[in-house]
């Protein structure tokens, strides 16, 4: 029953904190695996490079940089250690999506929808005057594109999957249709969700997928890998019992990328 893979972290060659503190704190939790997923776009639109550079996250022209470092490490700790990669999914990027990761060769890739349209879902300030009607259908457009993700077979994983609900201004717009769409990509796909332990102890104070989101995955046989999406040494700790503690009362084990 215990959770002793870790498959989405973040190192400081994105948005999180060096490496081996990071691998500190795995060792400390009692897990055996890690993987950095850091993020990553390989998007060639003008407003998505210009982030990147202004914001650092250049993990697709760092990432040979990471992998010395990746192969460094695993000589230090007695942790296996998974050189991954947390895309941005855009269906008009699957191209060089598909491109990068047959050069980049990673252990895996986690997708993620992030953006729908240029808009960043996990932002309330584009939403805070949307009239209802938009809200609703912005998250349709959310879960058909997750949907969309997940028959690509770009993924080994998919993280976060209703993302939309960390955000107050969208949350409580998922339905049961939203579920049952994505479950089925899922049923049809080798690419699985994730359990994210992103915002359970925050201010969501939920797993990724939700409890109703979770039961229609499983009813359908689906099963998870877990992910702490953690971004600091504390988080990797405190979300991995969040992890434990969530898997040992359902008496399940989350399934493994790797043996």
């Amino acid at each position: 029953m215990s959770v002793v893979h870790d498959y989405h972290v973040h190192s400081n060659y994105s948005d999180g904190t060096q490496m081996p503190r990071m691998l500190d704190a795995a060792a400390d939790a009692g897990l055996r695996a890690i993987g950095f997923a850091d993020h990553c776009n390989v998007a060639q639109r003008e407003t998505l490079l210009r982030g990147k550079r202004e914001y650092g996250i250049n993990l697709d022209r760092t990432y040979p940089l990471r992998r010395e470092a990746v192969e460094s490490l695993r000589e230090q700790y007695d942790l296996r250690i998974f050189d991954a990669v947390e895309l941005d999914y855009d269906p008009r990027d699957e191209g060089d999506i598909a491109s990068f990761l047959d050069d980049a060769d990673f252990d895996y890739a986690v997708g993620s929808v992030h953006r729908v349209e240029g808009t960043n879902v996990q932002r309330s300030a584009p939403f805070a005057e949307m009239p209802e009607r938009e809200r609703r259908a912005f998250v349709d457009d959310y879960y058909e594109r997750l949907a969309t993700l997940v028959e690509s077979e770009l993924f080994a994983i998919a993280a976060h999957v209703d993302l939309v609900e960390r955000t107050p201004e969208l949350r409580g717009y998922t339905t049961a249709d939203h579920h049952a769409m994505v479950a089925d990509a899922f049923r049809r796909s080798r690419t699985v969700p994730e359990v994210n332990a992103g915002r359970v102890l925050r201010d969501y104070g939920e797993y990724h997928p939700a409890p109703d989101f979770r039961a229609a995955l499983r009813e359908r046989g689906i099963e998870f890998v877990t992910g702490s999406d953690a971004h600091e040494p504390d988080e990797v700790r405190e979300r991995h019992a969040a992890l434990e503690e969530l898997f040992a009362e359902r008496e399940v084990s989350p399934v493994r990328l790797f043996e």
